[in-house]
């Protein structure tokens, strides 16, 4: 009898499974509780901790790219640069948010920016433009010309050359080959020789080095 009692002692202790909902909130609590870690981590130079972030987060910011960019190679570049801006702002990170809601509002917004400069790009007001009547050409006042525009995009050419130069030679030749040959990220492997995942980290280097470099002299012109 009293073994039974004991028995039933024990089921009655056992605690109520969680509902669906619950068990999702304790995830989200785990993650946060996660990444306040690795920021923290991060913030002290720990590298580890820089690619656990990068390695939680990539595909689900690429992901999300992907429906406003529908080029792979071009969200591999956007997925990087977020994460660029994103380590660069780590200290302005406001812990009363989630990570993932701060990330990818870096990540939209630069894709925003992606966007805007590629549809002012489409267009040239200097490009005749066929109709029905034949070509015609058109001109638009240029409210935003600057006596030394001109000067000032040769001196920014000038310093990003430099900067690229200086780069060690595996991140330069990387970087060289994706803006200036324009070649996807496969074309690099298969060029070199190398893992699909090596270039991308190559690329993610020399980006990471050319906006800590840039920053400050790119904003004085």
């Amino acid at each position: 009898m009293s073994q039974t009692k004991k028995t039933s002692s024990n089921i009655r202790s056992v605690p109520p499974a969680k509902t669906r909902e619950e068990v999702l909130a304790q995830r989200r609590l785990d993650s946060r509780a996660e990444d306040s870690r690795n920021i923290k981590a991060a913030l002290k130079g720990d590298q580890v901790s820089y690619r656990a972030i990068l390695k939680k987060y990539h595909d689900q910011v690429y992901n999300l790219l992907y429906r406003m960019v529908h080029d792979k190679d071009e969200v591999e570049d956007l997925t990087q640069e977020a994460f660029i801006k994103a380590f660069n702002s780590l200290k302005n990170f406001n812990e009363e948010f989630a990570f993932s809601t701060w990330l990818y509002k870096i990540a939209t917004n630069n894709c925003i920016d992606y966007i805007r400069k590629r549809k002012l790009q489409t267009f040239s007001i200097d490009k005749p433009l066929e109709s029905k009547d034949g070509e015609y050409s058109f001109e638009i006042p240029d409210s935003t010309y600057e006596p030394d525009k001109t000067l000032i995009a040769g001196q920014r050419s000038k310093i990003l050359e430099e900067a690229v130069n200086s780069l060690p030679e595996k991140y330069r030749q990387v970087i060289l080959m994706r803006h200036t040959e324009d070649k996807d990220y496969q074309e690099i492997a298969d060029e070199l020789k190398l893992p699909l995942g090596t270039v991308k980290a190559h690329i993610f280097r020399a980006r990471d080095i050319l906006y800590r470099r840039l920053k400050k002299k790119i904003h004085q012109y």
